[in-house]
């Protein structure tokens, strides 16, 4: 009961229900289309490349503190909150998108979800780290949006690396890029914290 106490007032400071709210949403809507008739399997590669933007971006919202100051006078130190909170939310978020695209794993199924969830994650985190919260949503946008569009048909070769989130799911290289932005990206944010912003004018 104490803990829940001690967790409450973090949760509401995080906007964690607004945060959960928003990644349920996005999965939701992403196994709704997916269901689509007049999309069917075509749907697939929008979904993956969308709705890790949309699940991370609402993460990265949630990583700013209203309470810097009283977070830097704390007792306890808060790197494993920190862990804890983006962990928990990458493995909500990666779940549930992974059961909006099932099957397929040599296709752009639940694996290149999983992927694209994580290695978006790790960049957002770092966005946090380095540009705030509010901002943190911007670097992966700019990448995911750029690789949609410019990405080959065929995968592999180089583009496994430069635009690993449009690579089908046994990719390796798409793997090792995706997987190091996430341990980069959240090792970053968890030591460091959001980047202090300044009030609004």
């Amino acid at each position: 009961m104490a803990t829940a106490k001690r967790l409450l007032p973090y949760a509401r400071s995080r906007a964690l229900p607004l945060t959960l709210a928003s990644v349920v949403g996005v999965a939701a809507a992403a196994d709704w289309l997916e269901d689509r008739p007049y999309f069917d399997h075509t749907a697939r590669v929008p979904v993956l490349a969308l709705a890790p933007l949309l699940v991370t971006a609402a993460v990265g919202a949630g990583l700013h503190s209203h309470s810097e100051e009283l977070d830097r006078t704390s007792v306890r130190p808060w790197w494993p909150r920190r862990l804890a909170h983006v962990l928990a939310l990458t493995l909500l978020a990666t779940g549930l998108l992974a059961l909006a695209v099932p099957g397929h794993p040599e296709e752009f199924g639940a694996p290149a979800m999983v992927r694209n969830v994580l290695g978006a994650t790790g960049v957002t985190a770092a966005g946090a780290a380095l540009l705030g919260a509010r901002l943190s949503w911007l670097p992966m946008t700019v990448y995911g949006g750029a690789v949609y569009l410019a990405a080959p048909r065929e995968p592999g070769g180089g583009a496994a690396v430069w635009a690993w989130s449009m690579q089908p799911g046994p990719q390796v290289a798409a793997w090792v890029v995706a997987g190091v932005a996430f341990v980069a990206g959240v090792a970053l944010y968890v030591r460091r914290g959001a980047r202090p912003e300044g009030p609004r004018t």
